[in-house]
């Protein structure tokens, strides 16, 4: 009966990452040929997908790791980076509730697509949700780890100015932004978002205005939560809290 159960959110899950495989993939194999190319051989993207899972941050720690022993200043970077991850477990306390010890890798595994995926997808009925929420960040996480050890492995055979090749998280971060804005009714939350993060971009500067984005961002959502649920249900969307 369990394994029927695991089955059917599998193949429930599985469709909804189709195209976290493709770009994952290609992700992957970009950050794998990075750490390549920068000296690492290819187990490092591998362990480093496997243990951090966090593409913007695997991305920066290439240059953490050849530069001068730095913990405090890693930590705060990498407070920074990753900052915005609170907030989406703030925003998944209530579904990940109720199923038993996978809450534990779903929090650890938790990444921007996944969180997309779990926070708006509908479940069918008869499938576990627990379950469904297993596969879609387990497969997540294959894709990148999969990806990122291919591209360790292939960087050392391929020949090419890789000059640019860190944007490509920035690039996906653009669309899975602009995918968002395209499913949404009302865009008052993608506005609030654009808007606090202009203002502490232009006050705290480029290299400081992440985490006070965050906190405006909390504020304005948690202050404007009633408007925002209300247009929310106008539009027929089906939002995290």
């Amino acid at each position: 009966m369990q394994q029927g159960m695991r089955r059917r959110a599998l193949a429930a899950a599985f469709p909804h990452t189709v195209p976290i495989l493709a770009g994952f993939l290609f992700l992957g194999m970009a950050y794998g040929i990075y750490m390549n190319v920068s000296g690492f051989p290819f187990w490092y993207p591998m362990l480093m997908g496997l243990t951090i899972f966090g593409g913007s941050l695997e991305f920066v720690a290439v240059s953490m790791l050849l530069a001068p022993f730095a913990p405090v200043q890693t930590f705060l970077m990498a407070l920074m980076l990753q900052a915005r991850h609170l907030f989406y477990g703030i925003a998944m306390l209530e579904k990940y509730r109720d199923v038993g010890p996978k809450r534990w890798y779903l929090i650890f595994g938790m990444c921007d697509e996944s969180f997309s995926i779990n926070c708006s997808a509908e479940i069918p009925e008869g499938v576990d949700r627990g379950w469904f929420y297993f596969w879609v960040t387990l497969l997540n996480h294959a894709y990148w780890v999969t990806g990122a050890t291919l591209g360790g492995l292939a960087g050392s055979l391929l020949s090419f100015d890789t000059t640019g090749l860190d944007f490509v998280m920035t690039a996906m971060f653009v669309v899975i932004f602009l995918e968002q804005w395209g499913k949404e009714k009302g865009h008052l939350p993608s506005l609030i978002g654009l808007g606090a993060s202009g203002v502490c971009l232009a006050l705290f500067g480029a290299d400081s205005f992440l985490l006070p984005a965050m906190g405006c961002i909390l504020a304005l959502l948690t202050v404007l939560k009633k408007p925002i649920d209300r247009m929310q249900a106008e539009g027929g969307e089906d939002a995290c809290p």
